[in-house]
């Protein structure tokens, strides 16, 4: 058996701390690569004027249930398989692999049925007509219907994430951004098929890294998990594990989503419009900070998912605690380089003369919010060992009671019923973020013990 061990899968059974690493740094790459893409689409995008930017504004809530749905099963088919490999059972880490496919199959058919016949009622009851309607439904239709790939896609990476494979993911992932940036101007200007030419170029690229996937798990087969859909045996224990960690993981990928919108309002109220611009262009460097923690989530997800099916509490702790110091010494090195660099990124967003009169705020704004990244490993990582070891309710609960609880309420209490206007505002995310950080690094420290005590008192 031993050596039928795939590289990835001898990581995740290997040394915890040498295992986040190799896990992360491959995802961190992937997902830099993805920020860049999202930077260069929007620029793309931009390019046509403001109905193709409102179009694409507006689909925006549907494709992040999309996505949502998918990189939440993607996360609960991951954390599946790694806890069958760690304990040593590849027929169940099989059948978890074939069980995470069916169930993104069913969930892109549905999604596809539902959305697709609905798309310009939708819209048209948010608001958007004419030209802007138009567009909105013409982009949707395209990616609404291929829903199905969107999310086979996402879970094929998930399943290469469970065995630890993270570099094959990498490129995948990377592929389908690369592909992306590329085909955008070719779809969108050559073809000259506008804001429907941007739908087109990302089902393409992610068609052709879906058609990548295809090839590396059913076709070349060198993968450590074997899926055989002709001896597939429905078993529905693992279908509640599966979609135990992966239904919380897309409810807490909306939360943070809906956390926005309600702190749009409460900056509306403090500061005006110009309060929003302050607060969309700080916050968009700020998220780029949390992109290396979202590869190293993923490193400890596996990793803590691996100890825990082979009931090693130990290994288990030392991958949580280092993925969580590793998480904080980048942090720190980002907020030193933000606070130092403040002036010049807001000059990137206070250029033009209409934009040049927030350029002082925007400053102060930097500052700030920097201090949310130091608390975020606490929070994150918990979050991510608590998927680990599939109890994807309490990883939903931390993230549900970090951004919609602590940072709304504190936003609030600051900077409008203290009347701290939008420095109130920008402190109370940060303390909002501390708060829930603290109490969930506590919670999954007595979680730990917890497992540590039933662990013992096994046979």
């Amino acid at each position: 058996m031993e050596e039928n061990l795939t590289r990835g899968v001898k990581t995740l059974l290997g040394d915890p701390k040498k295992a986040v690493l190799k896990l992360s740094g491959p995802m961190i790459i992937a997902m830099l690569v993805q920020a860049l893409y999202n930077i260069v689409d929007g620029i793309w995008v931009a390019g046509l004027g403001s109905n193709a930017l409102a179009a694409i504004g507006l689909f925006f809530p549907l494709f992040m249930v999309i996505i949502s749905l998918a990189v939440g099963i993607g996360i609960g088919g991951s954390s599946a398989i790694s806890r069958k490999i760690g304990a040593k059972n590849k027929k169940m880490a099989d059948s978890s692999a074939s069980h995470t496919l069916l169930i993104g199959f069913i969930i892109g058919i549905l999604l596809s049925c539902s959305m697709f016949p609905f798309l310009e009622e939708i819209f048209t009851s948010i608001g958007a007509k004419g030209e802007v309607l138009r567009s909105v439904v013409s982009y949707g239709r395209i990616l609404v219907g291929g829903a199905l790939i969107l999310i086979s896609s996402n879970i094929s990476t998930g399943i290469l994430r469970g065995e630890g494979d993270t570099k094959r993911a990498m490129y995948a992932m990377i592929l389908g951004s690369g592909l992306n940036i590329f085909l955008d101007p070719i779809f969108i200007y050559k073809f000259k098929l506008g804001v429907v030419g941007a739908a087109w170029a990302t089902l393409t690229s992610i068609s052709i890294t879906s058609l990548l996937m295809i090839y590396w798990l059913f076709i070349k087969k060198d993968t450590y998990v074997d899926i055989k859909f002709t001896s597939f045996k429905f078993n529905i224990e693992i279908i509640k594990e599966i979609l135990r960690v992966g239904i919380p993981s897309s409810f807490a990928q909306l939360s943070m989503s809906l956390t926005m919108i309600i702190l749009n309002i409460i900056i509306v109220k403090a500061g005006g419009t110009d309060g929003i611009a302050v607060f969309t262009s700080a916050w968009r460097i700020i998220m780029l900070g949390i992109v290396p923690l979202l590869g190293i989530a993923i490193g400890v997800t596996a990793v803590t998912a691996s100890a825990y099916g082979a009931k090693n509490i130990n290994k288990l702790k030392i991958g949580y605690f280092y993925g969580i110091k590793f998480g904080i010494i980048i942090e720190a090195g980002i907020v030193i380089l933000v606070i130092l660099l403040a002036p010049q990124l807001s000059y990137l967003f206070t250029y033009s003369k209409g934009a040049v009169h927030i350029s002082g705020d925007l400053v102060k704004a930097f500052r700030s919010l920097v201090w949310f990244l130091p608390a975020v490993p606490f929070g994150m990582l918990t979050s991510s060992m608590f998927q680990g070891i599939g109890h994807g309710e309490k990883a939903l609960a931390v993230t549900f009671f970090r951004t919609i609880i602590m940072q709304v309420f504190f936003s609030y209490l600051f900077g409008i019923l203290l009347k701290f206007g939008l420095p109130g505002i920008w402190w109370g995310i940060v303390l909002g973020n501390v708060t829930a950080a603290t109490i969930s690094f506590i919670w999954g420290n007595l979680t730990i013990k917890s497992l540590m005590k039933a662990f013992k008192s096994l046979p």
